[in-house]
Formats: structure tokens, C-alpha cells, sequence
């Protein structure tokens, strides 16, 4: 697709359509690598029952042996290949199925194989009826390279298809540019001029200072300045941000990199920020445009996406064993006063999406008549029962609700409201970093602070918030865990 450049209204009504288009293809993409990596391993375990059969069994018995289907076989064609999709998800092979790199790939499927076969090997093959301990070795070998062609030739084919057509401009992400002047016309012509493209679609630019005239503006459009980035984000389904500011402007580069920390874009500058960039970065050259690539990633794609089905999996468990408790919690409330049994306004979650966050009603009705307030130990607004369930963290129970809606998660920062979080900010910018991942059950700052009664109590918290940001693991996860439920059996809570 050629760089064409259109009125705003003109730009607004083509990228609408795009962003729906490319959402398809995203899904359509993703269910192609899926399903040829679900039937690779549906084609491997057969081949490989087969093998057993026509070559390792004979051995052992001296005689052919009958071909015959039974019920191992099927069982292990329902379960195997969904066991192979688990690993691939865990290992995040299907995050990001418009940027593979075909090098990369390779050894990623190299490893996934080589971790499948060893579990597939000692729970279903290590009692098969073999001559020698050479067999073991011949049937390990046997799996892993028929299931390693069959899997890594069709990803192969899809990601070669997939790359040529990045290169031709036919399949793009859309690309915001910070900068106005020198160094970001240079920045675009350098992407706009590769012989192949890198697949930016640069949709406009924002400039950082304001001037009567930008010199980009002769190239692309302009669409704001760096104070409302998050709705041009939004508006046009942003993907990739490049940052190609002058060095005069070099003194606002903390103000738009915590502008665009709690948006779900991919960061990049011109080779000249590295210096004055903060955080974990990587090098990375698109073509004839060398950028810099700054990482969102806090913990590694397998321990989240463990974080995640931990999440998922505990929170529908936690509810059905709870069951009683939420019962007694639903009569308590209702016979403690007049009023709902269910509390639930609007919290901030993560890249600042607000949520609407679910608790047990522990305050009596119209608590908040005259604004919103932080409770604190001796509330008289919180209602005896009230004071139970807090005592015991009751409350949250229906948290976990939002955890299976995707809006938080078991461990993370708690969520915060608006009107909260724009007081924090004003003293303490640095709060924006917990908008990088999703609100948290259970945090950190609650098992080593507790509750907050004030604004200037949630700022000191925000320290604790911040160092398990930096240590951010499923091990500290754990260890908060089980803190959180010291606290619940200890009844220390507010």
C-alpha cells in the first residue's frame, strides 16, 4: 500500500475502516498459526503412535505386531495437541502473530519441542514395552523431529507469506510520530524512502513545543500536540509510536514517556535519544531506520501468561469455594441496614481504562453524599457487619469477578478512583508506572502499608507499588499471596 495522504476528515473516515479491517486479519492471522499448529500435533502424535507399533514394539516381541487404533491412541489425540496450544500460549509464540521474526521462530519452536517432548515422554511413553534403553532414546528422537518438522514448516510458510507482506506495504500498524522539524522529517523520509517497507503506516504527527508551523506538516498531517496524545492514540488505533524530537526539546522527554506509559503502544526513538532514555531498552533496526525500541514488558511473556491462567483459574475456584461465605456475606449485609448488597463504582485499571469494580456493601447508604473519601479505622460509616468483612478482606470476594472479566488481576496495585489519582499525580507523577499493568486483588503496598486514610498515605504506599513494579515475578506474586492471607486468618485488616 502506497503512503497516501489525505484531508483529516477525509484520513479519519479511511483509518475507521482500516482499524476494523486489521482486526479481522489480526484474528484471521492468529487462527491460521492455531489451528496449523493444532493439526501438526494432532499428525505427529499419530505418525508417532505408528512408529511405536511398526518399529519399536516388533522389537521387543520378535514378530509384527497388529495395527490397531485403541484407546490410548484417542486419548492421547484429545489431549496431546491441546497440551502443545497450552505450551505455545505459556511461551507467548501467540502474542504478537503480525511481527515474527522467521530466525527467532525457529529456535522458539526448537525449544517449545524440546520441553513438549520431555513432559509428553515421561507421562505417556515411559511404560511402553521396549527391548533395550536405546529405544527410549530412539523414540525421544522419533517425536521430537516429527513433531518439530510438521509444526515449524507450516509456521515457516505462514510468517514467510505473512513478512512479504509487510515488506510490500500490504500489511502495516499504525504508526504515530513525536516531532515536528528536522529530526522527524528525517525520521520519515528515512521509513517512507526504504525500498521495502518496514510496515509503519505513520498516520500523522503531534508536535512537542508549539510553533506557528511545523515543518513535517508538509509531509503529514497534524494532529495535536504531545498534551493529548492518549485520545489521538485511541482515536486512531495507534500501535507504534516513534519519538524524533530536537535536542531542544530533549527537556520534555519525561513528560511523554509517562504520557505514553499507560498506553498499549510499541515505543520507539531515533538512535540519538539512547542517552536520555530511561528503563529497560533494546536495539532494534527497521531496515534503513535504526530505532531504538523501549520495553513494557515487566516480567517475561511465559511467567505472564502463567500470572494470567493463575489468575483465571484461581478466581472461578475461589468462587465456587466461597459460595458459603458470599451467601452469609449476601444476609449479613442485607440485615446490617437499608441498601444494596453490592458496592460498585468506577476504578481506573490498567493503560487508565476506568472499570466498574464490584465489593460487598460494608458502609451504610449515601456514604459519599457529600463526595468521594477515603474511609479510615474509626469510620462511623461503615456498618458492624461492615467492619467484619473489611477485618477479613470479605468485601473484596466479589473482586475476583472482575479478575474473570480480564479488568484485574490477583496480584497488582489496587485500582483507584479518578478523583483520587489526579490528587496523587500532582505531587507524585511517578504513579502513572502502576497504570502499566492491571489492577491487583491484593498488592504489595496493601500487605506492607495496609489501607490508605489520605492522599499523602497512598503516596507513601505508592513506594511499595513501585519496587514490586521492578521485582515483578509469579515467585513475589506467591510470597504476596500468601502475606494476603496471613492478614485474612490474622483479621488484621481495616
Amino acid at each position: 500500500m502506497p503512503f497516501v495522504f489525505y484531508t483529516k476528515p477525509e484520513m479519519d473516515k479511511r483509518e475507521d475502516v482500516k482499524v476494523k479491517s486489521f482486526k479481522v486479519h489480526r484474528k484471521f492471522q492468529l487462527a491460521k498459526y492455531v489451528f496449523s499448529d493444532w493439526l501438526a500435533a494432532a499428525m505427529s502424535w499419530s505418525l508417532f503412535y505408528f512408529f511405536r507399533k511398526v518399529y519399536i514394539e516388533p522389537l521387543k516381541f520378535g514378530h509384527p505386531i497388529e495395527m490397531e487404533l485403541d484407546i490410548q491412541y484417542f486419548l492421547g489425540l484429545s489431549f496431546v495437541p491441546f497440551f502443545w496450544l497450552f505450551l505455545y500460549y505459556v511461551s507467548g509464540y501467540y502474542r504478537d502473530v503480525f511481527r515474527k521474526s522467521r530466525l527467532s521462530e525457529f529456535w522458539q519452536t526448537i525449544g517449545n519441542t524440546f520441553l513438549g517432548v520431555i513432559f509428553l515422554f515421561f507421562t505417556l511413553v515411559l511404560d511402553d514395552v521396549i527391548r533395550s534403553y536405546s529405544n527410549y532414546y530412539i523414540s525421544f528422537l522419533a517425536l521430537f523431529s516429527i513433531h518439530f518438522v510438521l509444526t515449524y514448516i507450516p509456521r515457516l510458510i505462514i510468517t514467510t507469506h505473512t513478512t512479504h507482506k509487510v515488506h510490500k506495504g500490504e500489511i502495516g500498524f499504525n504508526t504515530l510520530l513525536i516531532g515536528s522539524n528536522e529530526k522527524a522529517v528525517d525520521a520519515y523520509l528515512d521509513i517512507k524512502n526504504q525500498a521495502r517497507s518496514n510496515g509503519n503506516f505513520i498516520i500523522g504527527f503531534v508536535n512537542v513545543n508549539d510553533k506557528p508551523r511545523y515543518m513535517l506538516e508538509d509531509h503529514l498531517p497534524h494532529l495535536g500536540s504531545i498534551d493529548n496524545m492518549k485520545p489521538i492514540i485511541e482515536k486512531y488505533a495507534i500501535e507504534e509510536v516513534i519519538i524524533a524530537i530536537e535536542s531542544t526539546e530533549h527537556d520534555r522527554i519525561n513528560r511523554i514517556i509517562n504520557k505514553l506509559i499507560n498506553t498499549n503502544v510499541i515505543i520507539k526513538a531515533i538512535p540519538s535519544m539512547y542517552d536520555i532514555l530511561t528503563g529497560r531498552v533494546r536495539m532494534s533496526s527497521i531496515l534503513g531506520a535504526p530505532l531504538i525500541q523501549i520495553s513494557h514488558q515487566l516480567m517475561p511473556v511465559w511467567q505472564e501468561n502463567i500470572k494470567t491462567a493463575i489468575d483465571y483459574t484461581v478466581s472461578a475456584l475461589a468462587l465456587i469455594i466461597t459460595s458459603p461465605l458470599i451467601l452469609m456475606c449476601i444476609i449479613g449485609v442485607k440485615l446490617s441496614s437499608r441498601g444494596p448488597v453490592f458496592y460498585s463504582h468506577e476504578r481506573i485499571g490498567r493503560y487508565g481504562k476506568p472499570f466498574t469494580i464490584y465489593k460487598f456493601r460494608s458502609m451504610y447508604l449515601n456514604a459519599e453524599k457529600n463526595g468521594p473519601e477515603l474511609s479510615s479505622k474509626n469510620d462511623d460509616r461503615i456498618t458492624p457487619f461492615g467492619r467484619f468483612m473489611r477485618k477479613a478482606r470479605f468485601d473484596e470476594i466479589p473482586n475476583f469477578f472482575n479478575v474473570l472479566r480480564g479488568e484485574m488481576s490477583l496480584v497488582g496495585p489496587r485500582p483507584e478512583r479518578k478523583y483520587f489519582i489526579d490528587q496523587i499525580i500532582k505531587k507524585n507523577p511517578h504513579y502513572t508506572h502502576l497504570l502499566k499493568v492491571k489492577p491487583g486483588i491484593t498488592s504489595w503496598g496493601q500487605v506492607k502499608y495496609g489501607y490508605a486514610e489520605n492522599v499523602d498515605q497512598m503516596i507513601d504506599r505508592l513506594k511499595y507499588d513501585l519496587i514490586y513494579l521492578d521485582n515483578m515475578s509469579i515467585f513475589v506474586d506467591m510470597k504476596i499471596l500468601i502475606y494476603t492471607l496471613l492478614t485474612i486468618i490474622k483479621r488484621t485488616g481495616i
